[in-house]
């Protein structure tokens, strides 16, 4: 029995009860690349999957910026409002929190599962995004003292 796949058929059926299109369509992906025995491209998933999928976040982030939906007054704006530095710190704290992430999960390969599967339910039953893994290993590599 291929129980990788059917992991993956599981956290498809999670995804599609809890209404998350994003788990859903990713373990769909994944399945069929399984299925047209296409385990070539998992190698090369692994490898850049990360770095691409940041690059479609950040632009999809930035496009009402590039849109002129947000104008630059807009953004500079931002840093007189309380609201928006402490939006800004956060995202400061955000993304040095995601660095740590990647750092753990590329040097202690055995959390990254722990990481996923709690991801999959957060986003599965709590209607969260699928970014976790990051940030989780980032605030895990800070409990476990990791840098």
């Amino acid at each position: 029995m291929d129980y990788s796949a059917l992991l993956l058929l599981v956290l498809a059926g999670l995804g599609i009860f809890s209404g998350n299109s994003s788990v859903t369509i990713a373990m769909v992906v994944l399945l069929l690349l399984r299925v047209m025995n296409l385990h070539q491209t998992f190698p090369w998933l692994e490898k850049y999957g990360l770095t691409v999928g940041i690059v479609l976040l950040t632009i999809g982030v930035m496009t009402p910026l590039a849109s002129g939906r947000i104008t630059v007054q807009e953004v500079l704006t931002s840093f007189l409002h309380w609201k928006s530095l402490l939006a800004i710190g956060v995202g400061v704290l955000v993304a040095y929190l995601g660095g740590r992430g990647v750092t753990l999960m590329s040097s202690q390969p055995a959390v990254v599962n722990g990481l996923l599967i709690g991801t999959v339910l957060g986003v599965a039953f709590f209607k969260g995004v699928p970014v976790g893994p990051l940030i989780a290993a980032g605030i895990l590599s800070l409990l476990l003292g990791k840098s």
